[in-house]
């Protein structure tokens, strides 16, 4: 072998440049990239469609079994109560109930100058709360039929039975009709002619419905006037006297809680609840009241200095209930001026503890004078 004969020389592998792209050829855009696309699944067979219809009505009275649900499990909460139970307790709060204690507190007054007592002069007196009981409710359902209107602009009348219409004019016309039938039999049977401070009590209260309780000043000292008429009404059946210093106060005092329940009432609801509202101002209202309960508590201490049917050693004790009399006034002028109350006197009266403490202490002292004066 010839060893100078040189060897083929290795392949050498040479690769082209890439050729520069054709600028003017425009490259066609694709799909941009995006989410993957869900994978449905397979369809199966489709399901069977079943045939609707709209749902028919059902009768009001038909059976649970009609109308292809359960029945409803009873109520929980108790039932309403019946309609001829709400009518009586709404006939009821006509009469105001709650009002009844006027006559307990003003018409036994007359037994301060009863002496002695006797169980004829309880039964009289006993008579006599009756008869203004059932004078005053027919005087609540004549006005409360006068006033519904008028009611239903207050915030607070307008939840009476008439003005709320709950109960009809026609039922609260057979309820006067009943009452007044009533109070006809009172007269009747009691003693004769011993009844006029009653019948002038209805002919103030009617003359105040038709039109007295739109004047300022008249219509509470009209209020008031009927507490003196009670009063009166008890001395007449047990045979004493009246007191003209007792008959002041008891005036000056009613008075004091008619023109403070007009004051609230301008604060609660404006004047265009009570068109007598108008001739009253405020400021007006204020010195009244003031001036009133001064003329309460000096009528009351006169009272006692000069008509009190007391023994010597009794009056001494009886004083000593004057400083509770003006206590209970300045506390009603704090209630009614500090505290803006007024809207009911029974209930300011009858509910405040201050006052009911008073009051009891007031009564224990004139308790042991009168027993003292019968000794």
């Amino acid at each position: 072998m010839d060893i100078t004969r040189s060897s083929p020389a290795p392949m050498r592998v040479v690769t082209a440049p890439p050729e520069p792209p054709d600028l003017t050829v425009l490259p066609t855009p694709g799909p941009l990239p995006g989410p993957p696309e869900p994978v449905l699944p397979t369809p199966g067979p489709p399901e069977p469609v079943l045939p609707t219809t709209a749902p028919q009505p059902t009768p009001p009275n038909a059976p649970p079994e009609a109308t292809g649900t359960a029945p409803a499990a009873p109520p929980t909460t108790p039932q309403p109560a019946a309609p001829h139970r709400g009518l009586a307790r709404d006939l009821l709060a006509l009469v105001r109930p709650g009002q009844w204690v006027k006559n307990l507190a003003v018409v036994p007054l007359a037994l301060l100058d009863v002496r002695p007592w006797h169980p004829a002069a309880f039964g009289r007196i006993g008579w006599a709360v009756l008869g203004f009981t059932l004078a005053s409710a027919l005087v609540y359902v004549v006005n409360d039929l006068a006033d519904r209107d008028r009611d239903r602009l207050h915030p607070v009348k307008r939840n009476r039975p008439i003005a709320s219409g709950r109960v009809s004019t026609t039922a609260a016309t057979v309820l006067t009709g009943l009452i007044a039938a009533s109070l006809t039999c009172w007269a009747v049977a009691g003693p004769a002619w011993q009844w006029w401070p009653t019948a002038l009590y209805l002919v103030l209260s009617v003359a105040y419905s038709q039109g007295l309780k739109h004047v300022p000043l008249v219509d509470a000292f009209i209020v008031a006037s009927g507490f003196v008429l009670r009063l009166v009404q008890g001395a007449l059946l047990v045979g004493g006297r009246v007191s003209e210093w007792l008959a002041l106060c008891v005036f000056a005092l009613c008075l004091m809680l008619a023109l403070g329940k007009r004051r609230h009432e301008m604060t609660a609801a404006g004047r265009a609840h009570r068109p007598a509202l108008r001739g009253y101002t405020l400021a007006f209202l204020d010195h009244l009241v003031v001036l009133v309960a001064v003329l309460t508590a000096v009528s009351y201490v006169l009272y006692l200095r000069d008509d009190a049917a007391l023994a010597a050693g009794a009056s001494f004790v009886t004083l000593l209930s004057a400083p509770c009399a003006v206590f209970g006034l300045a506390r009603y002028l704090q209630l009614l001026l500090v505290e803006e109350g007024g809207a009911n006197p029974v209930h300011v009266l009858f509910r405040d503890r201050a006052t009911l403490v008073n009051a009891a202490l007031w009564a224990a002292l004139v308790s042991v004078a009168l027993l003292l004066s019968r000794l």
